[in-house]
């Protein structure tokens, strides 16, 4: 990346942020002649995180609209910018500290989590409070309106998704969201059973209690079925390998009462769009 270079002048005309391309002047009282605020710094954006941040914090300030007395367009203005759906996503799961959210998110630098986690507050879709000595984030009433909304979008999502691309990871979040938004509750008609879910570094549970689903992260003792099923989640829930053949080919390692097997698959599908008949 070529280097890009932002100066930040302060002055008698205010503070003025400009580079190559745009000036951006905001007017404010000069500062008193003994605080710390230099006549001229150099801001220097040698990463593209730290660009990112800086774009993502003018575009906040500048917010831009579509112009459109639309439902779809306010919604979009408020939860449309990049990661905001995923970090709604996670919450949806529970709240979660500062950290925890940065961890969820490695590609993710601090500056635009910042300044998703601002926006979204203005917004009314979530609140903050400190707690343990680490910012906490929970989703609004307003917000938590948004769980069908996200797992809809994710089951269709799903569709296109095919193998793994090398840079995508799963997290605990993710699994949860991808189990509640695939279970099929007709299949669970009269069923009380768990299962724990391990996916390489990532292990999630899930509880049915006549027929009601409750998934959580961790290991779950005393789990009725304990599977495995390396690369072949995704083609179990597409229906594209078959419970047996996942077993006799070995893809699966199952642990506990291998009968609820086929039960478990057929409790998270991703289903192809119904066929319309006019």
């Amino acid at each position: 990346m070529t280097e890009n270079q932002w100066k930040l002048v302060v002055d008698r005309d205010g503070v003025t942020i400009a580079s190559d391309r745009f000036r951006l002047t905001a007017a404010g009282a000069v500062p008193p002649q003994d605080e710390l605020a230099p006549d001229e710094a150099v801001l220097e954006a040698m990463e593209s995180s730290q660009l990112e941040g800086i774009i993502s914090e003018l575009q906040s300030m500048t917010r831009r609209t579509y112009g459109q007395f639309c439902g779809l367009s306010r919604a979009v203005e408020m939860v449309g910018e990049r990661w905001a759906l995923l970090i709604i996503r996670d919450l949806l799961v529970g709240p979660k500290s500062f950290t925890e959210l940065a961890e969820g998110f490695p590609r993710l630098s601090i500056d635009v989590l910042c300044s998703r986690l601002r926006e979204m507050q203005h917004f009314g879709v979530l609140e903050e409070s400190m707690k343990d000595g680490d910012m906490t984030y929970e989703l609004t009433e307003y917000g938590r309106a948004l769980d069908e909304i996200v797992m809809s979008l994710g089951r269709w999502g799903a569709l296109s998704l095919e193998d793994p691309r090398p840079e995508d990871i799963i997290t605990e979040n993710s699994m949860i969201m991808a189990l509640r938004s695939t279970y099929q509750a007709e299949a669970a008609d009269g069923l009380t059973a768990s299962f724990e879910l391990r996916l390489g570094p990532v292990t999630i549970h899930a509880k049915v209690v006549n027929g009601v689903l409750r998934a959580g992260a961790g290991p779950l003792p005393g789990a009725d079925l304990i599977v495995e099923p390396g690369p072949t989640l995704k083609m179990l829930m597409a229906n594209e390998m078959t419970p047996a053949q996942a077993i006799d080919t070995g893809h699966v390692t199952l642990t506990g009462d291998e009968s609820l097997f086929p039960r478990f698959v057929s409790l998270f599908q991703i289903l192809p769009l119904a066929t319309t008949v006019s």
